[in-house]
């Protein structure tokens, strides 16, 4: 086996975090960091396991209560997923220059920049699934032992999020389709298997004993964003790496097809378009199959090394990577200013950039209404980016509640809250449990950008006509 050449993954990494520490706090929290903030520790929550907001609530006591500090295990998570790619790279038989392609062409790709900048479920299981794609490589093409830590890094996974049972389905699919069918009756495959099942076992059973809440939660993302999840699947396969990348992922895939050498591993190469099925017909996130085109990744980098033999060849390709990572820079990361952004097609290329613009100023907004109603027992958001701001940033507010996945079962409000502050939530909606409804206000970020808040009412009732316990119920929703 080639050794690791551990200058580049070193360099490339200290750069990667150099990139995004530095721009960690530029904007603001994303709406779902702000959701993991407000979190209570527990074996799991009707939308996700724990792993995701138990690491953010560790770097918060760590290294303080701030955007930064938050998003540290992200920076951390992608530093790993560089080194893990480069060990793939390895396995496949890539030198120093195939090494130095996978780590400096990953470190400013799309996928890297924008997992690494803020903590999502998405960051934390694309750590995952590259250290158990590197597994079962090893397994494949070296030693059956290796099946052990699959199981173990899958079991591990299982408390951040479920997908990575069905790449391991998609797999077992190609270990059917072209082999090597006796890798399903290996007893250390089985063993693994048993040690997922034990290491994942307690956040299994909290879904067992609560009925699988993650099912109902995957069935409104089908609802509310199946059909816009299917059209973008297909394009942001291309787009996460980035497009000057394309043809060294394809490589790899390629290669797992026609490389005698790595026969034993090509069942990988079925697995993606058979995972790519599973989720256009579920209506996943377009981002579910990312771990399988980092491991193509670096795969291919060792085929198009050995092609970029020649100067002019290696020209090309630093070329490629050069524009790639100016490229992923600019639509990743907060380079431009908030007050700017909205004037340019950054907000719409990446969907994560107007989830961290305008929390604040949508406090201080929510706070003069309150502060105008004295009266109000609580505030109720339509979603718990709305919540988790209030909860950041809020001062002097009575207590925030929300319907919104986990943070209904918070709820209700107290029994005496006769009078209450609605942000976000249709008035017509709302009129239908108090005698009086006025709306007070109009949620506006101040810099133009268009999000899910940009617009939103601010909502005044009094006079509840039922009990909290009676209508609390019809503010529950999931997405």
């Amino acid at each position: 086996m080639r050794p690791l050449h551990r200058l580049h993954p070193a360099l490339a990494s200290l750069a990667l975090a150099a990139a995004l520490a530095v721009t960690s706090g530029r904007y603001g929290y994303h709406r779902d960091e702000l959701y993991f903030r407000m979190l209570d520790p527990a074996w799991g929550y009707v939308d996700q396991p724990p792993l995701t907001p138990l690491l953010g609530h560790a770097s918060i006591a760590l290294f303080g209560d701030t955007v930064q500090a938050f998003r540290i295990p992200a920076i951390l998570c992608m530093v790993g997923v560089l080194w893990l790619a480069a060990l793939i790279t390895r396995e496949l038989g890539g030198g120093r220059a195939a090494q130095a392609l996978c780590v400096w062409g990953l470190a400013f790709a799309g996928v890297a920049l924008a997992f690494g900048h803020t903590l999502s479920t998405a960051t934390v299981d694309l750590l995952v699934w590259v250290a158990v794609l590197l597994f079962v490589i090893r397994a494949l093409m070296r030693d059956p032992r290796w099946w052990l830590a699959v199981g173990a890094a899958t079991g591990i996974g299982l408390y951040n999020k479920h997908l990575i049972v069905l790449m391991l389905v998609s797999l077992a699919v190609g270990l059917l389709a072209v082999g090597p069918r006796t890798v399903l009756a290996s007893k250390w495959l089985w063993a693994g298997v048993a040690i997922a099942l034990v290491v994942g076992s307690p956040n299994l059973v909290y879904q067992a004993v609560n009925g699988w809440p993650q099912l109902e939660m995957a069935s409104a993302i089908r609802e509310t964003d199946g059909e816009e999840n299917r059209i973008l699947l297909l394009p942001f396969q291309f787009l996460l790496v980035g497009l000057f990348l394309v043809p060294v992922w394809f490589a790899g895939i390629w290669g797992l097809v026609r490389r005698p050498e790595w026969r034993p591993a090509r069942a990988l190469a079925v697995a993606y378009p058979v995972l790519l099925v599973v989720v256009l017909v579920t209506g996943g996130q377009f981002y579910y199959p990312m771990g399988l085109v980092i491991a193509f990744y670096a795969i291919g980098c060792v085929t198009v090394a050995a092609w970029a033999r020649g100067r002019g060849r290696w020209v090309l390709l630093v070329g490629a990577v050069a524009l790639n990572s100016a490229v992923s820079l600019v639509v990743a990361l907060p380079l431009i200013a908030v007050d700017e952004v909205g004037g340019t097609p950054v907000p719409d290329m990446n969907n994560s950039v107007p989830d961290q613009v305008g929390w604040q100023a949508y406090t201080d907004q929510v706070e003069a209404v309150v502060a105008a109603a004295p009266e109000a027992g609580a505030v109720v958001t339509a979603n718990y980016g709305e919540a988790g701001s209030l909860d950041r940033y809020g001062e002097d507010l009575p207590p925030v509640f929300s319907g919104h996945n986990a943070l209904h079962q918070y709820g209700p409000p107290p029994a005496d809250a006769d009078t209450v502050v609605f942000v976000g939530i249709d008035p017509g909606f709302v009129s239908r449990y108090f005698d009086d409804c006025v709306q007070e206000a109009e949620l506006d970020n101040g810099v133009g950008v268009d999000n899910e808040e940009q617009g939103a009412p601010v909502v005044v009732c009094s006079g509840l006509r039922e009990t909290w316990d009676e209508v609390w119920p019809d503010f529950q929703r999931f997405s």
